[in-house]
């Protein structure tokens, strides 16, 4: 359905402007994807975007700790709390925890912030399951 799959790159487009009126830095969003990429296991989203992450200036360490970032001091509060957003998007835990979790993460961050993490979120899963559903390949790179 190609009108649905512009459709869906126009949204990632607004989100990603919202994201970056609401100072959210491109290098946290990319962050982000990557997590997301990883809990659901899309191979192709995870080349792409480690690569845009790198781009966006994260490094290969920082990269390498998002599966264990809570308990990493290499994010910083505004990166924590993205993440935090990232994983209850992801996996949806009770809604009690859900609650707490978002909560806590639109108080640091602040409605605009909080709302274009969201959005990010629920965006990039949307390309995951697409990605993963229509078996996009990883080609390999020099």
């Amino acid at each position: 359905m190609p009108e649905a799959w512009k459709a869906l790159n126009a949204l990632a487009l607004k989100v990603g402007a919202a994201a970056e009126a609401a100072g959210l830095e491109r290098e946290t969003v990319e962050l982000m994807n990557v997590r997301i990429s990883q809990i659901n296991g899309c191979a192709f989203c995870l080349d792409l975007h480690t690569r845009m992450a790198v781009e966006a200036g994260a490094t290969v360490q920082r990269i390498a700790q998002l599966p264990a970032w809570a308990g990493s001091t290499l994010f910083d509060a505004v990166e924590c709390a993205v993440l935090h957003v990232a994983e209850v998007t992801t996996t949806l835990p009770d809604a009690a925890e859900r609650r707490a979790a978002l909560a806590s993460a639109r108080d640091l961050l602040g409605e605009e912030a909080f709302a274009a993490a969201e959005w990010a979120a629920v965006t990039m899963n949307a390309f995951n399951r697409v990605s993963i559903l229509s078996e996009h390949p990883v080609r390999p790179r020099a």
